[in-house]
Formats: structure tokens, C-alpha cells, sequence
């Protein structure tokens, strides 16, 4: 009996109720059936145990392949909580505290400015009003921001400076730090929260205070430890034959396109000198789960301790100031996540206020999600775990991820 098998459970025995959950397959079909989505995994987990994991649709529709439980998916940001965790592990062995300066650790962060008016080409920069925080990194609130944003003259210099998160090329974590130092910040670090490579540069520090290359320490510290056998920031050839293709749809024609082959012809195939931190991640439905399964523990994992649950504790709380909402303080108007009535801890957003998302669930859910429209949340009151993966850009082409809470909280029986 294998890992699955051994954690399948009825949905009844965990409260859920199995007609509800099978509508899941049969609603995410119709897109599939629509040709609007190539296919789409769901996994509902309660108690520890797989109540729902289901597959429909293909991972690759002009090859005809299908979608399967060992598919492997490009998780973009879902690897942010990752990386966050790892920092956080450092964290509790003394390497630094969240309110130290990042230039502590990263010289090159020593000098840094906000923009002041201008154009890319020719610019006025002030002084930050406080340094840049560790903190401030695990939260977003840093003052970076990401290329692909289009709202603000900041977004342009990176592109200039080829740096594009998860697409950067030719770069090594050091070479970005050391082209974000030659860039303004959009603002003071604090001041606003702004979705950004953030998590990138925690990547960075983690090789700084670890001595690790950032998927060393990933490696031995989270995914062997966890079983984590198909996580990386790239595909083995060998393995290549279970990734999926990812797929884009054009915002002006509403085509849906691919944009990267499930094959060894992948860019995840290659190796890349760029290990995002922020968005680099390949995983499967089941190697996510644990890692979720592993947070939700306090954690740890069949016998396994990563973290104290009293840093866990720490991460999935709201850590913006005051209080704040991401909306009270957006910069941006961009997340992988709504940002109405949540607040953001280290590394995942944190649901505050139901009824200004406007979503069943508890409060205090964390969760993020990813630019190929994959999510997961946590709910620690339900004791619930729910993951959706597909590959579809950008993350917002349809509702999948307030479709699929209606859907599973929708199946609560108990």
C-alpha cells in the first residue's frame, strides 16, 4: 500500500459529504469541456486525511495526454511560502532577527533610495525614511516591486535589468541583488505593501546565512526531510514526460495557447543560474500536500520536525502594521490572491474579514496561489487543507479559486 492509500479516507469519516465533493470534477470538467482549461487536479484533505483527489481533463490536449496524479506543475508563487518557511528555519536558529536591516546581510542593499519623480532614463531619488527589514521582505511591504507590474516607471528598470522573477535569465541570485541595488524603490520600506521580488531576495539571504545554494538548502533542509521526491526548480529528463504543458490565454483574442511543452524541450528542463525563490518551483499535487499537511501540524510530518508550531504561529498571523488590510495598504492593485479583507503574514496571506472577501471559510485561513492559476489554502478551525493545480496564465483568466472554496466548504457535513 502506498503513501495515498494509506491516507485515503471516506468523506463521510471526515465530515465531508462525498455527492457535494464529486460535483467538484464535473464543475471543473465544464471548463475542460469548453476548451477554456487543458485540465484540472483537485485535493481536499481533512484530518489528515485525502477525502477528495481527483484528476480531470489533460496535460497536454494536442498530445492527448492525460492529467494524473504524479503530474508535475509549474507552482510560480506557491514556492514563496516555501522559501518564507526556510528563512523562518534559519530564523530559529539565531541567524537574524526579522526587525535587522537586509544591508546587514546584504551590503549592497546599504544605500538604497525611493524614486522621486522622472523617467527611467533620467530620475530624482529621496532617501528611504527607514532601512529595508527582513520583515519587510517576508511581508512585501520592502518597497520592490516586480517587471511585469506596467504601472509605474520602477516596473521598466527591472525589465531593463532582465529582471523578471521567475523568467530571469543569465542571473544568479548575487548578480540581481546587485542590479535591484543600482534601482530606486517605488516607496520607503513600510509604507505600502506591494507584491514584488521580495521573496527572490529572501532566497538570496538564505544562501548568505546557510552557506547553501538556495536549492541545497531546500533540498536537505525541506523536500528529502518531507518526501518531497518531485519538488525542484527543475525537471529531471527523465521525469519530463509527467510535466505539464502550460497554457496562456491571450487577453485581447481570449485564445488559448501554449506557452511551455510538458516535454524536454521545457524550459524547466534546463537548468536555470536563477533560482527564484519567488515563483522557480516545479511540484506535484501530493509533494504540496505534504508541505501544507506539515504546516498545519504545528511543523511536522510522520515523525519529522521542520519548525516550532510557535513560528508557525508567528508566519500565518497578520504581520502589516496596525493591523492592516493588503488592500489598506496596496501599492499595486496586483496579488495572487484577492486582497479584500486579508492581511499578509510572513510569507502567506491571512484572512481577516469574511465578509469583505465575500468568501465562505474561517478566519484565519492561509493560503497563496500561483501565476499558472494554481492555490491552496490552510484552515486550521476546519482542520482542512485544499489544493488546485492546472496551467493556465495569467492567474486571473477565470474564477477557478473562489469557485473551488464555494465548492469544497460547500461539502462540509459535519
Amino acid at each position: 500500500m502506498n503513501i495515498l492509500q494509506q491516507l485515503m479516507a471516506r468523506p463521510v469519516d471526515v465530515g465531508l459529504d462525498a455527492d457535494r465533493l464529486s460535483a467538484i470534477p464535473n464543475f471543473f470538467g465544464s471548463y475542460v469541456d469548453r476548451g477554456k482549461l487543458a485540465g484540472v487536479s483537485t485535493l481536499i484533505a481533512r484530518d489528515g486525511r485525502i477525502a477528495h483527489f481527483e484528476t480531470v481533463g489533460m496535460r497536454d490536449t494536442a498530445r492527448g495526454l492525460p492529467l494524473e496524479q504524479d503530474t508535475i506543475f509549474r507552482i510560480y508563487s506557491m514556492t514563496k511560502p516555501i522559501t518564507s518557511l526556510a528563512l523562518m528555519m534559519l530564523y530559529e536558529e539565531g541567524r537574524f532577527q526579522l526587525n535587522h536591516e537586509v544591508s546587514r546581510y546584504i551590503p549592497e542593499f546599504k544605500d538604497l533610495r525611493v524614486w522621486d519623480g522622472g523617467t527611467p532614463e533620467s530620475y530624482e531619488t529621496k532617501p528611504c525614511a527607514r532601512a529595508m527589514t527582513i520583515r519587510d521582505l517576508l511581508t512585501h511591504t520592502s518597497g520592490l516591486t516586480y517587471d511585469f507590474m506596467y504601472a509605474h516607471p520602477v516596473d521598466s528598470m527591472y525589465r531593463k535589468a532582465g529582471i523578471g522573477g521567475a523568467r530571469t535569465q543569465g542571473l544568479t541570485l548575487k548578480g540581481m541583488v546587485e542590479r535591484l541595488a543600482e534601482i530606486p524603490l517605488l516607496f520607503s520600506p513600510g509604507e505600502h505593501w506591494n507584491y514584488s521580488v521580495s521573496t527572490d531576495v529572501c532566497g538570496y539571504l538564505i544562501e548568505v546565512l546557510s552557506g547553501q545554494s538556495l536549492d541545497q538548502f531546500l533540498a536537505s533542509r525541506i523536500f528529502v526531510p518531507l518526501g518531497m521526491d518531485d519538488t525542484g526548480f527543475s525537471v529531471p529528463v527523465e521525469k519530463a514526460h509527467r510535466l505539464a504543458t502550460n497554457y496562456e490565454k491571450d487577453p485581447k483574442t481570449r485564445e488559448v495557447r501554449v506557452c511551455d511543452m510538458g516535454d524536454e524541450t521545457s524550459s524547466y528542463v534546463q537548468p536555470n543560474s536563477f533560482l527564484s525563490g519567488g515563483g522557480g518551483l516545479v511540484s506535484t499535487q501530493m509533494d504540496y500536500f505534504r508541505f501544507c499537511q506539515m504546516v498545519l501540524n504545528g511543523g511536522e510530518l510522520d515523525g519529522t520536525r521542520l519548525v516550532s508550531r510557535k513560528t508557525l504561529d508567528l508566519m500565518t498571523i497578520n504581520n502589516l502594521p496596525d493591523g492592516k488590510t493588503m488592500k489598506d495598504m496596496d501599492n499595486s492593485a496586483f496579488s495572487e490572491t484577492g486582497v479584500d479583507g486579508q492581511g499578509f503574514g510572513l510569507g502567506f496571506s491571512v484572512l481577516l474579514d469574511q465578509a469583505a472577501a465575500q468568501t465562505t471559510g474561517s478566519p484565519g485561513i492561509y493560503s497563496w496561489g500561483g501565476a499558472a492559476s494554481t492555490y491552496f489554502w490552510i484552515d486550521p478551525a476546519e482542520n482542512l487543507i485544499a489544493i488546485l493545480m492546472t496551467q493556465l496564465m495569467p492567474s486571473r483568466a477565470y474564477p477557478l479559486r473562489p469557485q473551488f472554496q464555494q465548492l469544497v466548504y460547500g461539502a462540509i457535513s459535519d
